[in-house]
């Protein structure tokens, strides 16, 4: 029975955490707050990850660390690189490996499916920061310092996601009101399973095949905002979804009085155009597959 640290308790992190104490490991959950689920085999640790000596400590004797924080969004530029630079150096001194949990802003607009094999070309800042994160961290596995493997997955849906569709979307179609979205309703648009994120990192953690490497979470084919809005209220048994597009200048007007919704305009890309995530070679090689689409939903629906 190993140990595995896991930093942070979003819904993957979380959806980690008890994958890894199911399955007989003891696991470290670390928060700033020291929060997370109840589970006789998940013990929850306050620290806070950008500070290496204590990471270190509470990372000691672990087999695995796995990096699953997400900042506030509007911090990330400054908040991500002492994160990570925490996270990366704490690997190094306690000799565990380190699973990164990430996402797409490094490749930049792109047209048709994206690949492991895509370059990196970030168009924005968000980007930029977190393709300069994953660099350090390929760089510190080539020279050996540390084993690491990276599980990039597209918005989120699912128990704990934090995505447009959980935050704008599926409280108004359940609730029955109207929707206003900061996205094309129609483009074709990846979303994946907290679950799906969290069962790629385990797997990853424990395969040869994986270190130095990036895989796909397991994804299953896009849905637009429209198509996913409308299968979740059939589910629900709830009326048809009513949806609007929100202006570019609502979103940007919004960004005056909010630096969440401030950090959106530059991300657009995402939901003005198809966004396809090919996650293909994680499922050929590992036999990973997206849990049904219905699943997923009906876990959204429970959380109401």
């Amino acid at each position: 029975m190993s140990l595995a640290v896991v930093v942070g308790a979003g819904g993957t992190g979380v959806a980690t955490a008890r994958l890894l104490a199911d399955a007989g490991h003891r696991v470290r959950l670390v928060t700033r707050g020291g929060g997370g689920p109840e589970h006789p085999s998940i013990e929850r640790v306050a620290a806070d990850a950008a500070d290496a000596d204590r990471l270190s400590e509470v990372a000691r004797g672990a087999a695995t660390l796995f990096n699953c924080a997400a900042p506030p969004y509007h911090t990330w530029p400054k908040a991500l690189p002492p994160l990570a630079e925490g996270l990366l150096t704490a690997a190094e001194r306690t000799g565990a490996d380190y699973v990164m949990l990430d996402n797409l802003y490094a490749y930049g607009p792109v047209e048709g499916p994206m690949t492991e094999d895509l370059p990196l070309a970030p168009s924005s800042v968000k980007g930029r920061v977190r393709a300069e994160v994953w660099r350090q961290a390929d760089a510190a596995h080539e020279a050996g310092r540390v084993r690491v493997t990276t599980v990039r997955a597209s918005d989120f849906i699912g128990a704990g996601a934090y995505s447009v569709i959980t935050v704008s979307v599926a409280p108004k179609v359940l609730a029955g009101k109207p929707a206003l979205v900061p996205a094309d309703l129609d483009a074709p648009h990846s979303w994946t399973a907290t679950r799906d994120a969290a069962r790629a990192l385990v797997t990853v953690a424990q395969d040869e095949r994986a270190w130095g490497r990036v895989w796909h979470a397991p994804t299953p084919p896009p849905l637009s905002v429209r198509e996913l809005a409308a299968r979740l209220a059939r589910l629900a048994e709830v009326r048809e979804p009513r949806l609007r597009a929100m202006p570019g200048w609502v979103l940007r007007a919004g960004g005056l009085f909010s630096p969440v919704v401030r950090e959106l305009p530059e991300m657009q890309y995402q939901f003005q155009q198809p966004f396809v995530l090919d996650s293909s070679r994680v499922e050929e090689t590992f036999d990973l597959h997206p849990t049904p689409l219905d699943d997923v939903l009906g876990e959204m629906i429970t959380a109401g």
